[in-house]
């Protein structure tokens, strides 16, 4: 199915082509306007206005939550029915140390607030986090593509291979925009891996 959008582009390979390319265009901006640095670290809010930047030309539903139920091979993200108090108790979670920024952020995976876009939004809003409270970020060339996607699927139930993951790849060069790119590089992340389907509510 492909979704409805701001484009009028009704090929899906052609729809992920500017999609990718929007994209982007505005998160080079986020990253070079500041915006990013104004944004507070963790709370559902930043994230929103993540995903509304990225992805404003392109959907209608950019920064809004979303209305189905979604699933990607034989997971099930949260259901539409509890996402907003699920997103409330992810933003009170805390986020002082290594292992609980990357727990908050595993929550907010299963969450998978928006239609379409998470993954990229949601490495952008880690990095947020990760530099205001640590002064790191993660380098994600250094992260294995195949072995991320495995770990991210297990996260929910065992997350200590994320953290090791993870952790291995930290860097302090927190003002590197080509860091920063690597984690929203959405061939490098998403080649071969399953689409999202939505299912009956």
């Amino acid at each position: 199915m492909i979704l409805e959008n701001k484009l009028g582009i009704t090929d899906q390979i052609e729809l992920s082509k500017e999609e990718e390319r929007l994209s982007n265009i505005a998160a080079k901006e986020l990253f070079d306007n500041g915006k990013l640095d104004k944004l507070e670290p963790g709370t559902f809010e930043s994230l929103r206005i993540i995903h509304k930047t990225l992805f404003d030309k392109v959907y209608a539903f950019a920064g809004e939550i979303r209305k189905e139920n979604i699933a990607k091979g034989n997971f099930r993200f949260a259901p539409v029915l509890y996402l907003e108090d699920s997103i409330k108790k992810i933003e009170k979670m805390p986020q002082t140390t290594f292992d609980e920024i990357i727990e908050k952020y595993v929550e907010m995976n299963v969450a998978h607030p928006f239609r379409e876009g998470n993954g990229r939004s949601t490495r952008i809003w880690l990095d947020v986090i990760l530099k205001k409270q640590l002064k790191k970020a993660v380098d994600w060339s250094k992260v294995d593509k195949d072995k991320y996607l495995n770990v991210m699927v297990n996260s929910p139930v065992d997350d200590r291979e994320i953290k090791e993951l993870l952790k291995s790849a930290l860097t302090d060069k927190i003002s590197d925009r080509e860091i920063y790119m690597k984690g929203i590089d959405h061939s490098y992340f998403y080649e071969g891996y399953k689409e999202y389907r939505t299912e009956e509510l």
